[in-house]
């Protein structure tokens, strides 16, 4: 059985969602440097399989398929990875879609389409994995947040209120079952360069296509999943990842909504 409180990758089986790219690539090199098990999952097969192709040895890399809207059977697609790969150690919920619209411009389908994937889609994988992690008594849980899971942003209602909720699930499931021996660990990347802006919705729905140039300019993937498996080997419970003026922003809002408010709404949108 594996040593869950080593420090040590080798012997873990990690899966990772909007492991196609950005963040969670980066986070697939690194788990599979060191030597983990990896269950890839996001819409693009061909990206994860080419993924899975530059990864060191990718014996131990495995293609899963995943849509976050329709989780439909979930439980099931669970339970075929637990019975080939014997246990899932750490699960890794990235997987998300932002959004690039006003709250009185987006379509109510925009609103639904952010809570569903980034949250409820999250939700429905973690459930499903948790019964397997309390049966081995240990694991752990990690949701990739962001820096507006800890206050509004313009342009980004329904993604920042996916991203508070997130805050809350996780928070939750971490004082219910970390004496049980699942450990949750939250992270709250910054402006990173990667596509997600993209991806991005306009108010109609469709794809803003085009990369904002805050992204353009901001924090190198790698970098940022460095960081972030750096604080899941450590079993931190959160970890905040961007420049000292996004950290700053997170403690001037502890200290006076005035103040944030005032700095938020020129800190550019895009």
């Amino acid at each position: 059985m594996t040593n869950f409180k080593s420090s040590s990758l080798a012997d873990k089986v990690v899966w990772i969602t909007g492991a196609s790219s950005g963040i969670g690539e980066e986070m697939a090199y690194l788990f599979a440097r060191e030597g983990a098990t990896l269950i890839l999952s996001s819409r693009r097969e061909a990206e994860l399989e080419r993924v899975k192709g530059q990864c060191p040895d990718p014996q131990k890399v495995h293609v899963a398929p995943l849509d976050l809207m329709d989780m439909d059977n979930c439980e099931a697609l669970v339970a075929k990875w637990v019975q080939e790969l014997g246990r899932i150690d750490i699960l890794v919920n990235n997987g998300g879609i932002s959004m690039r619209a006003r709250v009185d411009e987006a379509d109510m389908e925009v609103h639904r389409k952010v809570m569903e994937v980034n949250f409820f889609g999250q939700v429905a994988l973690t459930r499903a994995v948790l019964p397997y992690m309390l049966v081995q008594g240990f694991g752990q849980m990690v949701a990739i947040s962001s820096l507006v899971g800890k206050f509004g942003f313009p342009l980004r209602s329904s993604y920042a209120a996916s991203k508070h909720a997130l805050h809350g699930f996780f928070e939750t499931l971490h004082l219910e079952n970390k004496a049980r021996g699942v450990q949750v660990t939250i992270a709250n990347p910054g402006r990173i360069a990667t596509n997600i802006s993209l991806n991005a919705l306009n108010p109609d729905g469709t794809p803003q296509g085009t990369m904002d140039q805050t992204l353009a300019e901001g924090m190198d993937a790698k970098v940022c999943a460095r960081q972030i498996v750096s604080a899941i080997k450590k079993r931190k419970y959160e970890i905040t990842v961007g420049t000292f003026g996004q950290k700053f922003l997170v403690m001037v809002k502890r200290l006076s909504n005035g103040l944030f408010h005032f700095i938020a709404q020129k800190v550019p949108a895009q």
